[in-house]
């Protein structure tokens, strides 16, 4: 079945170091990875045991002088790239990359919601299902979570709920730290919440499933990278991270304890 607008369907991991982060994200993850013959770039093909889930974009000279950094982007799919664009300006969000075509791909832009938070919109070519977010089941590898922090959560919960359809689904009190605003679109798929000084300025976190926590921090430790926060509970049972690699980009894992 194919996605529908408003799916998560990939993500994306800029970096200054594809070899380095290749190396580091396959240890972690039991990731392999694969070229995409993409003309006059470095793209890898992120593929978790059963399915591809995304991509590793070296970032060229030209693109850091531009502003580019490390980090996690994921993709949201759309009916029409250039309609939501229009309609992502028109609420106070930004076009960082205008609407582009790629072969055998299909038509993406990178954008920002109001808040500044960085996420791609795609229409993608084919008819098949992306598993690349792992709505369905627990999926080793793939994302199972996808958490917005934000300095106006009234605001992206309005935003994103007018274009992809999202809904709030419930929320759970963190006392101070305000409201976990649970969002919904058919499955669960992630949450918003308004961040602190400490988590930096607005952006996504996309939780990428371990098969096992503990192994997870020390494959961070041995390979470079860094854990900020946790693991901590949550509910359900499994244990949450949030990290940063060696390159510099921000991560977050969720698994089980054994």
């Amino acid at each position: 079945m194919a996605n529908k607008h408003g799916d998560f369907i990939w993500y994306e991991l800029m970096t200054r170091e594809a070899d380095a982060a290749q190396s580091f994200y396959g240890s972690l993850l039991e990731w392999t990875f694969a070229g995409s013959d993409t003309p006059g770039m470095d793209y890898r093909i992120i593929n978790a045991p059963a399915h591809s889930v995304g991509g590793v974009m070296q970032l060229t000279p030209q693109m850091i002088e531009g502003g580019a950094f490390p980090a996690w982007v994921g993709y949201v799919a759309v009916d029409d790239v250039d309609k939501c664009a229009e309609s992502i300006a028109h609420g106070g969000g930004n076009i960082l990359m205008p609407g582009m075509d790629i072969a055998e791909v299909g038509r993406i832009a990178m954008v920002t919601d109001p808040q500044g938070a960085p996420f791609y919109i795609m229409a993608p070519s084919g008819n098949g299902e992306s598993l690349a977010f792992a709505h369905d089941r627990p999926r080793i590898g793939h994302c199972a979570w996808n958490e917005l922090i934000t300095s106006d959560q009234g605001a992206a919960l309005h935003f994103y709920g007018a274009r992809f359809g999202w809904v709030k689904d419930g929320a759970m009190d963190m006392g101070p730290m305000g409201s976990y605003d649970f969002i919904r679109h058919g499955a669960m798929i992630g949450a918003i919440m308004t961040g602190t000084d400490q988590m930096g300025p607005p952006h996504w976190n996309h939780y990428f499933r371990v098969a096992d926590i503990d192994a997870a921090v020390a494959a961070i430790d041995s390979g470079g990278g860094k854990v900020l926060n946790g693991p901590m509970e949550i509910p359900g049972g499994d244990f949450a991270l949030q990290g940063i690699d060696p390159q510099g980009a921000h991560f977050a894992l969720v698994g089980p304890r054994h």
